[in-house]
């Protein structure tokens, strides 16, 4: 791990730098809970539509389930150095009531309809209410770039 020679970044920067990558990457790690059977990770595909992620899982997994009982999730791009966690609520949309926009966004990135498969699928909508952003050790201090769903810088 990667702990030295790395220069803080302003608020400005990682907001800057989260915006890229919530654009640029494909993956996230996507943390739930049920109220009765406890914490549950899993890693999907995502889109960033500017203002929420989009993802798409199968409508009877356990992610769906558990979204739909405890809708508070974390989510995490997948790096451990380059860290970004976004913390929000999840809308829950199945597939055939999914708003058109959304749905066409994540196929053209993906190359991959949900819709037009046979199984049932649910999209995932989550507008973080806060965001965490460090690159190592220099960086935990003022992690938050985003609280109460507003950018700090």
């Amino acid at each position: 791990m990667r702990t030295t020679g790395t220069a803080r970044r302003r608020a400005a920067e990682r907001r800057r730098d989260t915006l890229r990558r919530l654009v640029s990457e494909r993956d996230v790690w996507v943390s739930t809970a049920h109220p009765d059977h406890g914490p549950y990770q899993v890693p999907l595909w995502f889109l960033w539509d500017g203002r929420a992620v989009w993802m798409c899982t199968g409508a009877t997994s356990v992610t769906a389930r558990n979204v739909r009982a405890e809708p508070r999730v974390r989510l995490a791009l997948p790096d451990t150095f380059d860290v970004v966690l976004l913390q929000g609520a999840a809308e829950c949309f199945l597939d055939q009531e999914v708003p058109g926009e959304a749905a066409g966004a994540f196929a053209a990135k993906f190359g991959w309809d949900p819709r037009a498969e046979e199984g049932s699928f649910l999209y995932v909508r989550v507008a973080p209410e806060s965001v965490r952003a460090w690159r190592g050790e220099p960086e935990l201090r003022g992690r938050v770039i985003m609280r109460d769903g507003t950018w700090l810088a």
